[in-house]
């Protein structure tokens, strides 16, 4: 996070990339190569994808404006001039774009300069439940539409926030925070991008009936020293950049 001393300086509306739609038009701005101010234009490809190995936490968005070496960091924008993704990769097997890019949205970013902003660092939390996609199998043992975008819990660890709301294991995950999720990968980014101590509320289905849960957000363990000796296993480890962690 950087602040930049400068003036004249127009700032790029930041956008909300929550209203993206696959075949929106794009424009990627950047400086492939070295050549400086480069423009290209594309569409959305994809949205949500995850699974790329690139990041810890992944909801890229993907799009087949030419995206190539020297463009990561530049802006994403769409038609409106609003910047809604942050260039980050390609996928090439020479090193080029073969129309494959992928930027991370600009809700997750806001997310992770807001934290930076008022803690130095991200700060990960836990809510103690696992989650997995749903299989066409699981879906006809759950008794729910094989096509619904959703996540079922898997585990639900003792004593944790989830437990406490009164979440369980087979509970099917629709929406999160009032918006609804695609796949697992979507629960656990967007529980990752929640401040510690706030709360997350969860809309499930439960043997047909939906329901509700607000859990929160805690750290993964007690404020870790500086030799890690608030937790035994990790007695002379040294505090890590990022705090991470699974749901």
């Amino acid at each position: 996070l950087l602040k930049i001393d400068a003036r004249d300086l127009t700032a790029v509306p930041i956008g909300d990339s929550d209203n993206l739609n696959v075949g929106d038009f794009v424009v990627a701005i950047g400086n492939p190569f070295g050549l400086g101010q480069t423009v290209t234009s594309g569409i959305v490809s994809a949205l949500g994808r995850t699974g790329l190995n690139i990041e810890g936490y992944e909801d890229f968005i993907q799009t087949d404006a030419s995206i190539n070496p020297g463009n990561s960091g530049g802006a994403l924008i769409d038609l409106s001039g609003n910047l809604i993704g942050i260039n980050t990769a390609i996928i090439g097997p020479s090193g080029g774009n073969v129309g494959i890019g992928f930027a991370v949205p600009t809700n997750m970013a806001k997310q992770v300069m807001a934290q930076l902003v008022k803690n130095g660092e991200v700060r990960r939390g836990r809510i103690g439940l696992e989650t997995q996609d749903v299989t066409p199998d699981l879906a006809k043992a759950l008794n729910i539409a094989i096509n619904l975008p959703c996540a079922v819990v898997t585990n639900i660890d003792a004593d944790s926030p989830a437990e406490k709301a009164g979440m369980k294991a087979r509970d099917v995950i629709v929406a999160v925070n009032g918006k609804a999720i695609r796949s697992s990968a979507d629960v656990r980014n967007r529980i990752g991008l929640v401040p510690v101590g706030e709360q997350v509320e969860f809309k499930f289905l439960r043997d047909g009936a939906t329901k509700t849960a607000k859990v929160k957000v805690e750290r993964p363990y007690e404020v870790l020293g500086a030799s890690g000796e608030s937790v035994p296993q990790l007695a002379g480890a040294a505090r890590s950049e990022e705090h991470t962690s699974e749901l």
